[in-house]
């Protein structure tokens, strides 16, 4: 789920920035830049920990821009098949209901929640038990197990299952 990995990216530097805090321009423009973004082979960077190495400048013809390759440690957050998860219900339909368990989001379909839970619609839809003891709505945390991913450029999308030992809902919005 969270890994603390080295990464690389060449990053652009305007003159005005070249100086005594030099360093500390490159550093912040650097975490401004892919904190909180998602590169679909290693996953979201939460926090950019260390600067391993900024290498030799390279200037740009005609704009006077330099570019800098910059070696960096950071955190990044990837899901994997089979992994437990817990996440926040963000909408419950007829089809099944999404989650977010940090920056990914995560559909359970219909057909693997529970098969004694029954979908009830009205103001707030819900999945619900017979005896009416466990409710899934909207803002209800949930523990889940990812049994499918797909990986875009930008975005990590996750399928995950309820229909397990030990999972489903940890706690009910309206029970606070």
């Amino acid at each position: 789920m969270f890994f603390h990995i080295v990464l690389e990216r060449n990053m652009q530097l305007h003159p005005r920035y070249f100086g005594r805090n030099f360093r500390d321009s490159l550093v912040s423009k650097l975490m401004k830049d892919v904190e909180g973004n998602c590169s679909g082979r290693h996953g979201f960077v939460v926090a950019v920990t260390g600067i391993e190495n900024i290498g030799k400048g390279l200037i740009r013809d005609g704009t006077g821009y330099v570019t800098f390759p910059v070696k960096y440690q950071c955190v990044v957050f990837r899901p994997f098949k089979g992994e437990i998860v817990e996440a926040v219900v963000t909408m419950v339909n007829k089809m099944g209901f999404f989650a977010e368990a940090g920056p990914v989001q995560i559909f359970v379909s219909s057909h693997l929640i529970p098969d004694d839970m029954e979908f009830q619609t009205g103001d707030m839809p819900n999945y619900t038990t017979s005896d009416g003891s466990v409710k899934i709505q909207k803002d209800s945390e949930v523990r889940l197990k990812i049994i499918g991913t797909r990986v875009d450029a930008t975005e990590i999308f996750c399928i995950g299952t309820i229909k397990d030992d030990f999972l489903g809902v940890i706690n009910d919005p309206t029970t606070v």
